[in-house]
This record gives structure tokens, sequence and C-alpha cells, in this order.
């Protein structure tokens, strides 16, 4: 509720009345929209809480208080005395390493490979897209690019809990959940994307005419890199490239491409001409054994993924050199790339 122009959260339990300010110290969530836990409400955005009458943070993080006011009931009324709040105070807190300024540490052009294929890890299977992705990989590091593969099935992290449905500054950069839960281990495609790779290369299967659930898992946990811009106009994704590698048993491609494509073009990425290489033999075949054999000793693919990592390399090393000062260009580097970046 609003008085004298100040949003107060009021709560009442076991006979009593307490009233806060209704912003959390968090990011400002709606405290008179939480839940009460016992005497203290836990903010609805990310569930920082406190005392529903002192407004002291939860045992531990009592540092962090909101304003609260006293209360009296009289004639059936409840007052609020507005005049005294207490005072907010915020504790420190340290921030997460994700949160450090975006820059581009020097060194030769890097390159992230995410493979978005599920599988048992105890039992594993051949994947087209994994094999593809691996040579272009090993291509980039022939190029003298660094290189690593992060394979989703591998990494324990949590489905986005929409938060951004809640709020839209409910969507933090550092992602909600990695600042809450320490075991979630989307922070290493956050570090890669946003810190480390100057390209990445998102390989993936067709499953039933779209991208993997691992791709859609992974792409809805990144709407807080796209959030940055809507809500605080920070730009997270600058100069990098993106390209994709895509093997399927049933046709689609241009589909699974045009929204994989729209949706990272919405988090700053850029694309170099012919974005993509693909292989499907159509719906009407079914025959998997053929597609895997097909795949496996492919030279007219395994050559286009040494190609399409040299167009995102070559792309991604002339944006870096429009973005650096000339006295930091070396061109006299590698030639596969036009510079050496330093």
């Amino acid at each position: 509720m609003t008085a004298g122009g100040v949003q107060i959260a009021i709560s009442f339990r076991q006979g009593t009345f307490g009233a806060i300010h209704n912003a959390c110290n968090h990011v400002g969530g709606p405290l008179g929209e939480g839940t009460l836990e016992g005497d203290y409400i836990a903010c609805p955005w990310h569930y920082w809480k406190f005392h529903r009458a002192t407004g002291k943070g939860e045992p531990g993080f009592e540092a962090d208080c909101v304003p609260s006011f006293p209360v009296k009931v009289e004639g059936g009324r409840v007052f609020a005395d507005l005049a005294n709040p207490t005072r907010r105070s915020k504790a420190p807190h340290d921030p997460h390493p994700l949160e450090r300024p975006v820059e581009r540490a020097p060194g030769p052009l890097r390159i992230a490979g995410i493979s978005t294929t599920a599988m048992d890890g105890a039992h594993p299977r051949f994947s087209g897209s994994d094999h593809l992705l691996g040579i272009a990989l090993d291509a980039a590091k022939a190029a003298g690019a660094e290189a690593q593969m992060i394979r989703l099935d591998d990494l324990k992290f949590r489905n986005c809990e929409g938060f951004y449905s809640k709020g839209a500054r409910a969507c933090t950069w550092p992602c909600s959940i990695t600042l809450m839960d320490s075991n979630d281990e989307m922070e290493r495609v956050y570090e890669a994307m946003v810190h480390w790779a100057d390209v990445i290369l998102v390989a993936t299967p067709i499953r039933w005419g779209a991208a993997s659930a691992l791709w859609f898992k992974m792409a809805e946990r990144l709407n807080c890199v796209q959030n940055a811009i809507t809500t605080h106009n920070r730009v997270l994704i600058r100069n990098k490239v993106a390209g994709l590698i895509i093997v399927g048993g049933q046709d689609n491609i241009q589909g699974v491409a045009g929204q994989m494509l729209g949706f990272l073009g919405e988090l700053g990425y850029l694309f170099p001409q012919f974005p993509y290489i693909a292989h499907s033999r159509g719906w009407s075949r079914e025959d998997m054994e053929r597609n895997v054999e097909i795949v496996r000793t492919s030279r007219e693919l395994a050559e286009g993924a040494k190609a399409l990592t040299e167009r995102c390399l070559d792309l991604a090393g002339r944006l870096i050199a429009t973005d650096m000062p000339p006295e930091q260009i070396n061109r006299g580097g590698r030639k596969a790339h036009g510079i050496d970046v330093k």
C-alpha cells in the first residue's frame, strides 16, 4: 500500500501488525507481494528476507535492513508513523565474478564450442553435431586460436524460473539463479559467452523440426544477458561472432537456423557471410545408421566445418581490430585473420 507517497508492506501475524518499506534492498523487489515465513517477509523476486516489524535481515544478515515504521491500532484503524522510520542499511556484498566489467583480455582469438546434444554419458553414442564441432575447434587451434568445448549435457544447471515474469528488473545480470545457487553450472556458459570468447559455435541436432531441448534450456537462461540492455542499457555482447552447426535426421534446417540466429542476434552477436553449416537427409529417411555414416565420413561436411570456423575467426579479428586503438594492432601477425590480437 502507499501512504503519504511512501510504499509500505503491511503484515499481520499472531495478533500484531508490522510495517516496513516495500522496496527490497537487493534490486527493489516489492516486499508487500512477498510471502510471510514466520516473522520474516520473503521478497517475491529473489527471496531476500526481512523481519516484518523491525526491517532487519534474516539471521546472519541482520546488517541488511529496510526501514520499519512504528505501528499502532486505534479505533479499528492501523496507523504507521511515517515520520520516524528506522534507517535503511545495506551490508557490503562481494560482487559475483561475472559482474566485472566486460573487457577483452589480451591474447589470441578465442572460440567456444557449445554442444547442445543430450545423451547418456555412461553409454555415449556418435553425435554428428558434436563430431563437426570438434573438427571446427581443431581447425581453430590449428589457426592459432584458443578453443574450448562446453557440453551442456555435462553441466548441472537449473531451468529458468521466470523471474522476468515477476518484473523486468527481477531478471538480473548475473542471472538471479546464479547469484543464489553456487552449484548452478550455467556460470561456465556465461563466463565463456560474455567474458572469454570472441566466437561461439553452437552445435545442435534437429529434434522434431526444432533445435535440441538443451539449446532452449540455455536460451531461456540467457534472457538475463538481453534484459541487461532493456533495464540498464548495458550491452554485454559486443563485437562477438556466432556460427551454427546443425545436423538432423529430418528436415527443417532453415527453420532451426532462423530461430537460433534470431535469438543470438538479439543478444548482440554478429554473423559472417554463410553463418551455418548443416546436414539432413529429409523427413522420409529414417535409416539413422546411414545418416551417422554420412556425417562421420563426409569430407564435404568436415571442410565446411573448417571453413565456417575460418569465416567466424576472420570476422572476429576484423571487429576487434576496428575496436582497438591503432597502436595496439600488430599488422604483421597471423595471416589467416589479418591480425595478431595482442
